[in-house]
């Protein structure tokens, strides 16, 4: 028997149309027994959150069956870090949930210094840092989610919002590390550099105007007639199927159920943070949103937290002290907004030979990391991200693979959708928040 999602005319079963725009008076639906047909929504529909492919079988416009084909942007980042040392690897993994880049960097770090041995090495303030990073990088994830699933259903102007307030963030970020995205400022053993002067101020203010704008969400949507219309008991997904399916994040705590590694498995301090985990008695695509939107405000509690342990830091290392893994030790963001260290440049340069060499070996060859395997995960913005590396000894990744909360997530896809609407399709798919980046790796 033919596949009939692979475009073929004709099965044993009867013909089947895969329709790809044509208009529909071109298409002879008599001859299509039981008044179904399939349809192709993707992979280049702007609703499907990157290069998914959701394959469709409709019966007017009820959903009978829904598969979602991955595959198309095939990035291959996981294996061409095994050509690369494992610093220059974070550069390739923050390039997967583009969305929440810091993420994807925080797994592997974590699982790299575990490698390593280090753990209890990392400073302090690296840690801070890095959580810092991370709350602000969940709230402009959420910010994105929820953008863009308003623009889906006609909500322009949460559009409008989600991307203004984000920008907000991506200034810290770029303040900060240098880049809006794809940052690699987290590394084996702390962080690229430490804040720059102003930051503290940067990011009070960024905090103040945060809790001045997110009240807007709740006013425009949370008891939104409309909002509501469209979203509640769409996209269902109880405790039970979030658990056989492996679901996690926003999706699983809106079915009640607090699992968060934040607080479940602490990790760089996070039992020392006053928040609370978010859930939900609805596990459909509003409960997610509503998930998302108290989380946002969470995530400022522990900016705020982070800030004020920052502000009577200063001058302390953000870098392990052994010379042998810091990369880069000594590492400012210049004016033009590179990473320059003039200090550093004069030291290895006009004054130090041996330093010359050091820098050189690390920066062309890398640090050896003991032969073993480890596997870290944090809690993303859409759920567990985990990342097993394995190491046979040498200055490069013998192999690493991720656990990405987008690839496991849309399983969920097809029960969220049969037995519904079309139209309702798109609102499953938004309240799943998938980034295609992370699911084709």
């Amino acid at each position: 028997m033919n596949d009939p999602y692979a475009g073929t005319t004709e099965s044993t079963e009867g013909p089947v149309f895969t329709v790809t725009g044509q208009d529909w008076d071109s298409v002879d639906a008599s001859v299509v027994e039981g008044d179904r047909i399939v349809v192709n929504m993707g992979p280049q529909h702007p609703s499907t959150h990157g290069v998914l492919r959701l394959v469709l079988e409709i019966d007017g416009e009820t959903v009978r069956d829904a598969r979602p084909g991955i595959g198309y942007l095939h990035t291959g980042i996981e294996k061409n870090m095994e050509f690369r040392t494992w610093t220059q690897g974070v550069t390739f993994c923050t390039r997967m949930d583009y969305v929440a880049p810091f993420s994807n960097e925080a797994a592997y770090v974590a699982a790299v210094e575990k490698l390593l041995e280090i753990e209890d090495q990392v400073p302090e303030k690296a840690k801070i840092i890095r959580v810092l990073m991370l709350e602000l990088n969940r709230i402009s994830s959420h910010l994105v989610c929820i953008a863009t699933g308003g623009m889906e259903i006609g909500a322009l102007t949460v559009m409008t919002c989600g991307f203004r307030d984000r920008e907000l963030i991506l200034d810290c970020f770029e303040m900060i590390s240098g880049l809006r995205m794809n940052h690699a400022y987290f590394r084996p053993g702390g962080v690229a550099q430490d804040l720059p002067a102003g930051a503290i101020e940067k990011l009070h203010s960024t905090v103040r105007l945060l809790k001045e704008r997110l009240p807007e969400y709740a006013a425009l949507c949370n008891a939104n007639p409309i909002f509501k219309g469209r979203l509640k008991g769409v996209g269902h997904l109880d405790l039970a199927g979030c658990l056989a399916l492996g679901l996690s994040g926003p999706v699983l705590r809106a079915t009640g159920y607090d699992w968060d590694l934040r607080r479940t498995q602490p990790y760089w301090g996070y039992e020392t943070y006053d928040f609370d985990v978010v859930t939900w008695d609805e596990p459909d695509a509003y409960g997610r949103f509503r998930v998302r939107l108290e989380e946002m405000w969470q995530s400022l509690r522990i900016v705020e937290q982070a800030t004020e342990r920052l502000a009577v830091m200063e001058g302390e290392p953000v870098m392990v002290a052994d010379k042998k893994i810091a990369w880069p030790a000594q590492l400012s963001v210049g004016a033009d907004g590179q990473g320059n260290s003039a200090e550093h440049i004069r030291h290895i340069m006009g004054e130090s030979m041996e330093a010359l060499i050091h820098h050189f070996k690390i920066v062309t060859e890398g640090f050896r990391v003991p032969a073993g395997q480890a596997y870290a995960a944090i809690e993303a913005p859409r759920g567990e991200i985990g990342c097993h590396a394995v190491s046979d000894g040498g200055t490069r990744p013998y192999r690493v693979h991720f656990r990405d909360p987008s690839f496991v997530n849309l399983q969920g896809t097809s029960v969220m959708s049969e037995g519904g609407m079309l139209s309702d399709v798109i609102v499953a798919i938004a309240s799943i928040d998938p980034v295609m980046g992370g699911v084709d790796r």
